[in-house]
């Protein structure tokens, strides 16, 4: 399915189970009909006595996708966060054009559902369309300000039009909000990158820097370590910044130093 960057959440979409969002326009009409799953549910299905959005919650969580969207049809088709949790699943499905259809009609139903705004600025992430995106996640920023999720999505989304000062304030941003955002897994929530080896490379290595900066060195050298991994080459740039002066003596990043640069 989608793949994961440090840990993060494709620019992260957000999965909530529970509404109580924030108050916004409800769509007058119900969206179409979703499409038809194409598998059986397996025998170990979770108790159909389960109202629909809890079942299709449960489908979502064993990443049976399918068998969601089929209960979430009988779910409140007018619900913004219904809405949005039908975006995840043809996300989850690669289904684009779809995800992108139910966002939209998420942020028609509530303009001020942020979930359902990053959200549909992970679709246009992933179809490179970077300043689209940007412009999305400053939406939900501007809705849900604390959200790290958002922040490090619209780093990320920076960084791919080479910002590299806007990309790290976004997250400098994030991790002050939450110092674990980059470790972080959920179940239906991933962040989106999917740069080339060599941004990827110096990608690291500026993650290295704002970790050292913060004085958080595991990671520092947990992210020294991927650069080097995705090809960065300069050992004498990384010993030699200041930033990385308190890990100077520190025998991890001694021995990374030694270490001959990966071949690709």
């Amino acid at each position: 399915m989608l793949s994961s960057v440090l840990v993060l959440a494709l620019a992260g979409f957000l999965f909530q189970s529970a509404p109580g969002s924030p108050a916004g326009t409800v769509a007058n009409a119900a969206p179409a009909g979703l499409k038809a799953a194409d598998q059986t549910s397996p025998a170990a299905s979770p108790a159909k006595q389960l109202p629909p959005e809890e079942l299709a919650d449960i489908f979502m969580a064993r990443k049976r996708y399918r068998e969601a969207l089929e209960e979430y049809q009988h779910c409140d088709l007018h619900s913004a966060v219904i809405l949005n949790k039908i975006g995840i699943a043809y996300h989850q499905l690669m289904d684009l054009p779809n995800a992108k259809k139910y966002y939209t009609l998420s942020m028609k139903a509530n303009s001020h559902y942020s979930e359902a705004v990053n959200n549909l600025g992970t679709i246009y992430y992933s179809q490179r369309s970077y300043r689209r995106a940007i412009h999305l996640y400053k939406k939900a920023i501007h809705i849900s300000p604390s959200s790290a999720t958002v922040y490090s999505n619209l780093g990320s989304a920076y960084f791919s039009i080479h910002h590299e000062k806007e990309a790290m304030d976004a997250y400098t941003r994030a991790l002050q909000i939450d110092p674990g955002v980059f470790e972080h897994t959920s179940v239906t929530g991933v962040m989106l990158q999917d740069q080339s080896v060599q941004d990827k490379a110096r990608f690291h290595y500026d993650m290295a820097r704002l970790f050292a900066q913060k004085g958080m060195n595991d990671q520092a050298i947990q992210y020294i370590r991927k650069s080097l991994e995705e090809g960065f080459k300069d050992r004498k740039k990384i010993q030699e910044d200041p930033v990385f002066a308190a890990l100077k003596d520190n025998p991890e990043f001694v021995e990374l130093m030694k270490k001959e640069p990966r071949e690709l």
